[in-house]
């Protein structure tokens, strides 16, 4: 459902635009001191200069091949693992599964030591398709290793992020990939991203090219220092980024089945192809964070659990070769606020979302806030918030394109609730059936076009 953003009786009112403009002057004043990395912009320009610049020159591995680099898996990361303060996992190799939105013949990952207190050495690291689902093992023939600039050791600093030289592997579209890292030494906090809903895996000592998968005793749901594996591909053109909440995290969705919505929405996305018909050629990759808010940031510095606001330059404009941002964002803005929050405030800085969108000529397709009445934040204040933020998304008010996942998963019987088999029993988050309807309701002839022309 496509809407308008024009200028007439629409308009927020006046101090609508004025605390719009105090958010957004607020991010420029932070965008220069949080998440400072390897490369000021987040890696972007680094990961655009894979495909013939510097790096490429220096790895002999590097793709001859065209293509276009696009997101095939991506992850935000949250904060520092409990328990790694210390020590980190030293003398320890980590081995990620991660499923992939888009094949392609070649492909790079970023590692991120965000959370870290100090340098983060990787000696080793490798990639390799899985065998098969729940397994630590490779793929016969598909095990590489990864460099850095040339190097199979990279040092991390503190609070930044690396992206690895292009390598020649066939990575399948909507299949798993181990991403395997080994450092030796102590690091602090382990940068991670808890609520995979995925298993991965770690074993004792260094064993990055091992494709047994035999070394790998230990078993974890949350994924460590990778963030994003990207593949230049011939079968996608761009990136679509959801960037959300634990409804986006798929936090009730069953582990290992893939079940997020935004996978449920590539599976369509690419079904839709293979039939003929008319809609983008582009990848999803999942950009959501339990308990996340658009407007309030977690505790340290940086912060644990980055505000929608204050993580989009790294989580969505980070992306290679990004078309479209979904937004499905607000409804911890509601619950995790003491007393009643403002609904004005709200859809400013959703509003402050798109403006950044925009400014890089990307859609914007937001999402209705669903139902959670029966959940224990539940109140009838906050049903009001809800209410009055969905009717100014319903307006047209905020976003380019709305897909209406309150009208999809409510309870017709009592429209505060989600409908039962929607319901994972939390009153809060999609079942698997829910998350599923999510990605059902979603027009895929939203995603196309760009952003809209300045008027």
């Amino acid at each position: 459902m496509t809407r308008g953003r024009d200028g007439g009786a629409g308009m927020p009112p006046a101090q609508h635009r004025a605390l719009l403009a105090a958010i957004i002057a607020a991010i420029v004043a932070l965008s220069a001191t949080l998440y400072v990395g390897v490369a000021s912009d987040g890696g972007t320009r680094k990961r655009d200069a894979l495909a013939g610049g510097r790096a490429q020159n220096n790895n002999p591995a590097a793709p001859a091949s065209t293509g276009t680099w696009v997101g095939s898996w991506a992850t935000s990361p949250v904060g520092g693992e409990p328990g790694t303060e210390m020590t980190g996992l030293a003398g320890r190799s980590v081995r990620n599964v991660v499923h992939t939105s888009a094949g392609g013949t070649s492909a790079r990952v970023t590692l991120s030591n965000l959370y870290g207190q100090s340098p983060l050495t990787v000696t080793h690291a490798s990639i390799a398709v899985s065998a098969d689902p729940g397994t630590a093992t490779a793929l016969a023939g598909t095990m590489r290793p990864l460099t850095f600039t040339g190097a199979p050791t990279v040092v991390i600093p503190a609070g930044g992020q690396v992206t690895s030289d292009a390598v020649r592997i066939t990575v399948p579209q909507d299949g798993d990939v181990l991403v395997t890292t080994y450092s030796p030494t102590e690091s602090g906090p382990v940068t991670y991203h808890p609520h995979a809903r995925q298993v991965s895996y770690v074993a004792h000592g260094e064993h990055t090219r091992d494709t047994t998968g035999t070394p790998y005793t230990e078993r974890s749901t949350v994924w460590r220092y990778l963030t994003a594996l990207d593949v230049l591909s011939n079968e996608s053109e761009g990136t679509v980024v959801v960037l959300g909440d634990s409804l986006t995290d798929g936090i009730t969705s069953t582990t290992g089945a893939n079940n997020r919505w935004p996978d449920v929405l590539s599976d369509r996305l690419r079904a839709a192809l293979e039939a003929g018909r008319d809609v983008p050629r582009h990848s999803v990759v999942n950009g959501g964070i339990s308990g996340n808010q658009i407007l309030a940031d977690g505790l340290g510095r940086p912060p644990e659990n980055p505000s929608g606001l204050n993580r989009f330059g790294r989580d969505v404009l980070g992306r290679p070769n990004v078309r479209v941002v979904v937004v499905v964002l607000g409804v911890n803005d509601i619950l995790r606020r003491p007393g009643t929050a403002d609904p004005d405030r709200i859809v400013a800085g959703m509003n402050a979302l798109v403006e950044q969108a925009h400014a890089r000529g990307l859609k914007v397709v937001g999402a209705t806030l669903m139902p959670f009445g029966g959940h224990r934040g539940h109140t009838d204040a906050r049903e009001a918030v809800r209410q009055r933020i969905n009717a100014e998304i319903r307006a047209g008010r905020v976003f380019d394109a709305v897909v209406d996942f309150d009208k999809a998963l409510r309870d017709p019987y009592d429209p505060r609730r989600l409908r039962s088999d929607y319901d994972s029993g939390d009153h809060l988050h999609p079942s698997d059936r829910g998350y599923t309807r999510m990605a059902e309701v979603f027009d895929l002839d939203d995603l196309k076009g760009g952003a809209p022309a300045e008027l």
